[in-house]
């Protein structure tokens, strides 16, 4: 199999002047808005204050505020494949790769990384993603239903993880690249009442976000070798 690679070009930045509109520019502006620190939302207004422009001409190229967000988010998603830069024959690092690198743009772009809950993209993006991760767990030896579950297994954990731990990063404020304790404060429980939250309650309290994302990663990529193991035995 050839390497996979993202056909997706950079949008361009955000310029001023009204007229000069394009889908790029309106991309690259809501990237910067999205990448400002304590931002939760993309407002339509925010935006075309930072292009100069009239709010409802962004509505020429965007349907609604939810198709902007779809292709916000498919941006996002597709240069995450982009990211990875691991030899196709080494699968394990590559989804490994992908899924840091999904975890690392939705946490600077907190904004659009909540999206990923709950819209699907459709886009160039998301099929190259799909098709990268399809790609990797074939050459794990994976075919028919093991492999789609594979791979549904693998985005569902990358997608909804990676926006709840972004989410959680941009409402306390931690730095994008800096990874935040899993479980806030410390765990008062009655050792009489919870004995086994008491003899562990340090440990929880030690656990990182990024850890325990990753920690599933390889969780399912372990699954996918025991998978093809078996099926090579039967």
């Amino acid at each position: 199999m050839k390497p996979l690679t993202s056909a997706r070009r950079s949008p361009a930045q955000p310029t001023s002047g009204r007229g000069r509109l394009d889908r790029g520019t309106i991309i690259a502006a809501g990237l910067k808005l999205a990448s400002n620190p304590g931002s939760s939302s993309i407002s339509v207004r925010e935006l075309g204050a930072l292009l100069d422009a009239d709010p409802t001409a962004i509505y020429r190229h965007f349907r609604n505020k939810e198709h902007l967000m779809r292709e916000l988010l498919d941006e996002l998603i597709g240069r995450s494949v982009a990211a990875v830069t691991a030899d196709p024959q080494d699968w394990r690092e590559r989804l490994t790769q992908l899924a840091s690198a999904t975890l690392d743009l939705f946490s600077r772009y907190p904004a659009i990384g909540v999206e990923a809950i709950v819209l699907t993209t459709h886009g160039p993006g998301e099929l190259d993603a799909v098709e990268f991760m399809l790609d990797a767990f074939s050459r794990a030896g994976l075919a028919g239903d093991d492999l789609v579950r594979h791979y549904a297994l693998l985005a569902s954990h990358v997608l909804s993880s990676a926006a709840g731990i972004a989410r959680e990063r941009n409402q306390r404020g931690t730095q994008a690249d800096q990874m935040s304790p899993w479980f806030e404060g410390p765990l008062h429980a009655d050792p009489r009442q919870y004995p086994l939250i008491a003899s562990v309650s340090t440990q929880i309290t030690e656990l990182e976000d990024e850890d325990l994302f990753l920690l599933g990663v390889a969780a399912v990529i372990q699954s996918a070798e025991r998978t093809v193991s078996l099926t090579q035995s039967a």
